[in-house]
């Protein structure tokens, strides 16, 4: 109990703090690269280590700085954002349910970052979000994106959204799969309780999205997801 009072208060106030550090830095950040780097990393990472998680990670030099990719990545915990800021080597932004940038604090340091909000129950504002992270990527901007749209209870895999495949098609950018394995047993979901552990997160080889269009996406939706369900297991089979 004293736990978990002491590390949920350490994680508000230190998310705080780091907020009004973004804000800051905001006015001399056009692009949200410096925030990334200097308040979304650190931030991240003392989490992690404060409660006592390590993170495996597999597969960096599958990821290239150099082109704008799609890291598409599987959710289990709310632990999944630290581990894949504090170990995934690129500038990237996130691809969001609008209503997470209307949090106090947090949504004012995710606007600074020049993170992409989606308002999934109005359609065309969807679609018009979905233009605007395809410009951006178009001009050299790496996002990632939770296909399933909500976190998994078990860590098994969910039923993939069309919208960030779309979004693949029309930037023509390459996907990156990007799978968690077992964050879950970290924080279950609908729990605030942070069990100390680890879990791993694997990043696999670029899939092009070259010969694919809105007739054939469900073929690339599911040549992603085998890839992940292909480190799921690899992950449960190296225990």
């Amino acid at each position: 109990m004293i736990r978990f009072i002491w590390l949920n208060g350490f994680l508000a106030i230190h998310t705080i703090i780091f907020c009004i550090w973004a804000v800051v830095l905001g006015f001399f950040d056009k692009n949200g690269r410096l925030i990334h780097y200097y308040v979304a990393r650190p931030w991240a990472r003392t989490i992690l280590w404060v409660s006592g998680i390590k993170v495996r990670t597999k597969g960096q030099e599958n990821v290239d700085a150099r082109f704008p990719r799609i890291y598409m990545t599987n959710h289990q915990s709310y632990f999944d954002i630290f581990a894949l800021l504090a170990c995934l080597p690129v500038n990237f932004k996130f691809v969001l349910k609008q209503e997470l940038m209307r949090i106090p604090f947090l949504g004012i340091a995710m606007r600074r970052a020049r993170y992409i909000g989606i308002e999934r129950k109005d359609p065309r504002k969807a679609v018009q979000s979905i233009k605007e992270a395809a410009e951006k990527m178009k001009s050299g901007t790496s996002v990632l994106i939770f296909p399933e749209g909500t976190r998994s209870i078990d860590g098994r895999l969910q039923p993939y959204k069309k919208g960030g495949f779309n979004l693949a098609l029309r930037s023509g950018c390459d996907i990156v799969p990007v799978t968690i394995c077992d964050s879950y047993h970290i924080v279950p979901k609908g729990s605030l309780k942070v069990n100390k552990g680890s879990f791993s997160m694997h990043i696999g080889k670029p899939i092009s999205v070259k010969g694919y269009d809105k007739a054939n996406v469900t073929q690339l939706m599911e040549n992603v997801r085998d890839v992940m369900l292909s480190h799921l297991k690899e992950d449960s089979n190296g225990k």
